[in-house]
């Protein structure tokens, strides 16, 4: 046997398994397809449109804004601890009498270090 033909057997059996790897990765790559085909079949349908969220009948929700005041800590002669509180520690709160947005002293900017008299 010549050299030549061990370098044209060493080259054709290179060539196979270039076939052979391109071929597996194909079948990896339909495999992968029938997969999703048959796990998206198994997904419930998308939403009919009468399926859909409707608004209220009283309209959209709308955002309520209002000014509230925490409620008193009760004073006591001892320390109380959050059980003692009402509301178990939760500080609850209620409606202000005042109405009107809470506003910064005229002349300052309303920021820490923003200037001002001070």
């Amino acid at each position: 046997m010549d050299i030549a033909w061990t370098d044209i057997a060493a080259e054709g059996a290179l060539g196979i398994g270039l076939v052979v790897a391109g071929l597996v990765v194909v079948g990896l790559l339909l495999g992968a397809f029938v997969l999703g085909i048959r796990v998206r079949r198994r997904e419930s349908a998308p939403p009919r449109p009468e399926e859909q969220p409707r608004l209220p009948e009283d309209g959209p929700v709308r955002e309520v804004r209002e000014r509230r005041e925490p409620d008193v800590v009760p004073r006591s002669d001892h320390r109380l601890t959050p059980h003692e509180l009402p509301g178990h520690g939760n500080m609850p709160s209620r409606p202000s009498s005042l109405k009107g947005r809470r506003r910064w002293n005229e002349g300052r900017s309303g920021s820490f270090g923003g200037g001002g008299s001070g």
